[in-house]
């Protein structure tokens, strides 16, 4: 990671960034919005969180989804639909499989309530990002009803550097922006 990377992120998150490993995933606006971090933290303490949605304006859409109530939705969805369950535990699966390349901790529990629960639509949307779609289905539902944060432009610019103009998703999907590390 470049430190001109490290410091977009810094100024996403309003403080510098810990055990990071590299960008999961770039907005269209060319920024990251998602990164992956370290299954430890610096001093060794677990850190179960692979993916960290770092963009403050797709945090806040994924926010806005939380206080309306879409997790107790897609929690009674997830009791109600066995493949959609499936995909989930799958989903699950695919996050502990990437977490325990880098180190394997003493918890199986992986982020965002997985593989049962939904319980946190921040890690659920930066995992669909960083695995792109198709892989955790909560996580594509929270993207695709996040809605297009990006279109203000890269959120974290210096304040001496205005501001680009957006860029507009290359993958042909309906709104969701492209996976790239």
């Amino acid at each position: 990671m470049s430190p001109a990377e490290r410091a977009v992120i810094g100024r996403q998150l309003g403080r510098p960034p810990r055990a990071l490993v590299g960008v999961a995933h770039r907005c269209p606006c060319g920024q990251p919005d998602v990164v992956e971090t370290s299954p430890r933290l610096e001093d060794g303490t677990p850190f179960p969180t692979l993916y960290y949605l770092t963009c403050p304006r797709a945090t806040a859409a994924a926010s806005r989804l939380e206080s309306t109530g879409r997790m107790r939705d897609w929690q009674d969805d997830l009791a109600a639909d066995p493949e959609l369950s499936a995909a989930y535990l799958a989903a699950h699966e695919s996050f502990l499989a990437t977490r325990d390349a880098r180190d394997v901790l003493p918890t199986r529990a992986s982020a965002g309530g997985m593989p049962d629960r939904v319980k946190c639509l921040h890690a659920l949307a930066g995992h669909a990002l960083a695995a792109g779609p198709g892989v955790n289905p909560i996580g594509d539902r929270a993207v695709e009803e996040m809605g297009r944060w990006w279109t203000a432009g890269p959120c974290a610019v210096p304040s001496a550097a205005p501001p680009a103009q957006p860029a507009t998703p290359a993958d042909g999907a309906a709104g969701r922006p492209r996976s790239g590390a």
